[in-house]
């Protein structure tokens, strides 16, 4: 997985007053969630603002990224867990961190490759990935960029589901009942198949 810098500064002020004025400056508010444990067992959120520039790399892009964040010079490893967008602007405006380390496992959506020559299109099918990300837990140093999907086998009309999957290293939390991608009949396809059958 590829990492991305971010600087912050911490809030003091979370109400939504100082929130709005945050965003009235170019900025994002945004929590940061760790080990930290208030009395209840809840947890303890580090709030902090950053950039909407500097967040934009992070947020526009397809690919997943861990996040090394500078609040006020002191430094956290996170993943980017939540983001919240205005309904009617599509204003970014707010984003949860999750604070990681090398050793406890975390879920991330982890996008999707398919890979090769599916002998359903050599058939006249189209392939269609049905999903575009599927769900792993695993420590984030072995959560990789794509999970690759090798499809040659795949045969006209026929599924992948995730519970045929298997990447070494990660849990799959997607349910096993997903179809993640499929092969679909075409007209030329269906002619084809209905000649064959007259012949």
């Amino acid at each position: 997985m590829k990492s991305i810098d971010i600087k912050g500064t911490a809030r003091t002020e979370t109400g939504k007053k100082a929130t709005k004025a945050i965003r009235n400056e170019g900025a994002v508010p945004c929590n940061l969630y760790g080990e930290a444990r208030d009395k209840s067992g809840l947890p303890v959120a580090l709030s902090f603002s950053a950039t909407a520039a500097e967040l934009r790399k992070l947020v526009y892009t397809p690919d997943i990224y861990s996040v090394n964040l500078d609040i006020d010079g002191k430094k956290y490893k996170a993943v980017m867990r939540e983001l919240q967008f205005h309904p009617v602007t599509d204003q970014l405006l707010h984003i949860d961190f999750y604070e990681i380390n090398d050793k406890k496992p975390i879920i991330m959506e982890v996008p999707i490759k398919l890979n090769g020559l599916a002998e359903g299109v050599r058939a006249g099918g189209k392939l269609a990935a049905n999903v575009r990300k599927l769900k792993v837990r695993a420590p984030y140093t072995q959560i990789p960029e794509r999970l690759e999907i090798d499809v040659t086998e795949l045969g006209l009309g026929k599924t992948i589901k995730a519970g045929e999957l298997k990447f070494e290293g990660l849990e799959l939390i997607t349910p096993a009942s997903v179809v993640v991608c499929q092969v679909k009949m075409t007209r030329s396809a269906m002619s084809a198949a209905a000649k064959a059958q007259q012949q």
